[in-house]
Parts: C-alpha cells; sequence; structure tokens
C-alpha cells in the first residue's frame, strides 16, 4: 500500500537522466497517483545553457516514454509557468517529492499553500545522484557535453600538437 494517495514532483527533466528517474521513481512509489509539473518552455530562459534545453514537447514525450516503460499509470503532466506551479490549488495533495537540491522549493511551495489556507504538503526527499566527474548528475553538465544521462564523463577529443 502506498503512503501517500496524491503527491506531485516537478522539474524541467531535460535529457532525461539517473537523477530525474530517481526522483520519479520515488514519487510512483510513496504515491497513488502522481501530479507531474513540466516546466515551460518560457519559464527555462534563464537556465545554464537554455539554448540546448529541449522544447517543451520533446520533453513531454521523454516522460511519457519513461513512464510507458515503467508501466506507470496513475499520473497526469501539468505544464507550469512558475516554480509553485498548481501545487498551491490542489487542495487533495499530500506529499511533495524532491532531491536534497530542491528542498528549498518544498518549503516555498508549502509558504504558499499556507498563505491559501491549505495544508502543508509532507515532503519526501531523495539523495543526490552523483556523476563520475562531480558532486552530481545534472541536465546542465549533460548539455554542456561534460556527461552522458548516466553521469558518465563524455570523452573530448584532444588536439595534437600539429593542431595546435
Amino acid at each position: 500500500m502506498k503512503k501517500y494517495r496524491k503527491v506531485v514532483v516537478g522539474g524541467t527533466f531535460d535529457r532525461l537522466h539517473l537523477g530525474h528517474k530517481a526522483l520519479l521513481r520515488k514519487a510512483f512509489e510513496v504515491g497513488e497517483y502522481v501530479y507531474v509539473g513540466l516546466t515551460s518552455d518560457e519559464m527555462i530562459r534563464e537556465k545554464p545553457y537554455a539554448e540546448r534545453i529541449l522544447p517543451y514537447r520533446e520533453r513531454l514525450r521523454d516522460l511519457l516514454k519513461f513512464f510507458d516503460v515503467n508501466s506507470y499509470t496513475n499520473y497526469r503532466v501539468i505544464k507550469i509557468h512558475t516554480a509553485i506551479g498548481f501545487a498551491d490549488r490542489l487542495r487533495n495533495l499530500e506529499a511533495i517529492v524532491v532531491s536534497d537540491e530542491t528542498y528549498k522549493g518544498a518549503i516555498i511551495v508549502n509558504r504558499a499553500r499556507a498563505e491559501r489556507g491549505l495544508k502543508p504538503l509532507d515532503i519526501v526527499k531523495i539523495p543526490i545522484i552523483r556523476s563520475q566527474i562531480g558532486p552530481k548528475i545534472s541536465s546542465s553538465l549533460i548539455r554542456a557535453g561534460l556527461i552522458d544521462p548516466f553521469g558518465r564523463p563524455l570523452q573530448w577529443k584532444r588536439n595534437s600538437p600539429k593542431d595546435v
């Protein structure tokens, strides 16, 4: 039996990687029904390497493919335009799933819910998934061409002395 009836998780989910998958798996592990907030194209303009972020439609396609491969059926993906998204309006949400890195966002969501007279969400936190070259696997490192979605370093072609 799941711990919560309805949980929420959100993000850009660009270049779906092991960290994203761990976050999503945890949401489905603890929740009977999962609301997924997926950032709009307009919302990502200030992110590192924003010009390399996949368009909303492609990120949505990748999420749906992940859900299908894992036989997840009890979910709804909602486009969000702010960091809080819809989490301060859905009365029946019980928990929010975040990583160590995004924990502060859960605090902001709970503050917004309190301002609307809604019950705060339980916060379910997962640890950061490390990459082989740094403290975490991140879409920014993938977009920069430094790691793959599994956190492995990408091999760069080194210039030979004659190319210098």
